[in-house]
């Protein structure tokens, strides 16, 4: 919001704020990326942001599972497992802890598998389905 004394000529100020809009929103991909890197190369930012997508994992699985419980209860029919036993969590967590890509169904191409990286990776899944996730 901009408060202008009256008489003012806005027409000057509205196409400055115009050109500002117009570098932020005519590269949005730049931005993102600065903003990723601003926090990835800051610890302390780092750190907060790997405590809030802890609690937004922790809070997701809790409502997976409250709601396949309210499903059961309520009789519905069918089996609801697949409510709690999805593993988008999961490869989100490896995605942004481990580095390990693959689509959110849990596939991997195992191609991409090499005798340098089989280690890595083995490791890196057994953490996270040890924490549960």
């Amino acid at each position: 919001m901009v408060v202008l004394k009256s008489g003012f000529n806005s027409d000057s100020l509205k196409i400055h704020f115009e050109r500002i809009v117009r570098s932020l929103y005519s590269n949005p991909p730049n931005h993102g990326a600065k903003t990723v890197f601003q926090i990835l190369s800051n610890p302390e930012l780092y750190k907060e942001w790997s405590s809030s997508f802890k609690a937004m994992v922790v809070r997701i699985i809790e409502i997976r599972r409250a709601f396949r419980k309210a499903l059961e209860e309520e009789g519905a029919p069918g089996k609801w497992n697949h409510i709690t036993d999805q593993k988008g969590i999961q490869v989100e967590y490896l995605r942004y802890f481990h580095h390990i890509y693959m689509v959110k169904s849990g596939r991997i191409n195992v191609t991409g598998l090499n005798f340098s990286n089989i280690s890595y990776v083995a490791k890196a899944i057994n953490d996270t389905l040890r924490k549960n996730i």
